[in-house]
């Protein structure tokens, strides 16, 4: 696990209590915070996708509709406990978020390329809690999970 300063944890814990959340109300435990440079939360989600029937539900953009309207979005982190996929890659470039911290990348990489590439500081806090939470749940539910990602039905692991 890699240290991370105060403010980027508080932020990642809270993402991760929101992963739980999920994963308690039958969901896909994903978690996401939005803070500003001192740490404090002011927006939180998590992956909604199963709970809603919403396909567009993950917890990064749920996490950004909870944080309204702003005119702040450039100065605010964004902690979430996976790799971003490409669609919240997108929420997160449109709206100018200069950093994201990612509490683990091994069970799946996002679009971090992409960010990398339009100069978004990435913070990989390879925590054993988020990579731990989802290799459990992708090894016991993994046609939900290819479900998230989008692999087709009939597509062979």
């Amino acid at each position: 696990m890699t240290a991370l300063p105060a403010v980027h944890r508080q932020l990642l814990d809270a993402a991760i209590a929101q992963a739980e959340k999920s994963l308690s109300e039958g969901g896909i435990p994903i978690g996401a915070a939005l803070g500003d440079e001192n740490g404090t939360v002011l927006a939180l989600g998590h992956n909604l996708r199963v709970q809603t029937g919403d396909s567009t539900a993950h917890a990064e953009v749920v996490c950004l509709r909870n944080a309204g309207r702003r005119r702040d979005w450039q100065r605010l982190t964004l902690a979430t406990t996976l790799s971003p996929c490409i669609m919240c890659t997108g929420a997160s470039l449109l709206h100018r978020i200069p950093r994201i911290v990612i509490g683990e990348n091994r069970t799946f990489l996002g679009g971090e390329d992409l960010l990398h590439r339009e100069g978004i500081e990435l913070i990989l806090a390879n925590d054993d809690r988020c990579i731990e939470l989802m290799s459990r749940f992708i090894e016991e539910r993994p046609g939900l999970w290819n479900e998230d990602i989008g692999v087709p039905e009939d597509a062979k692991a």
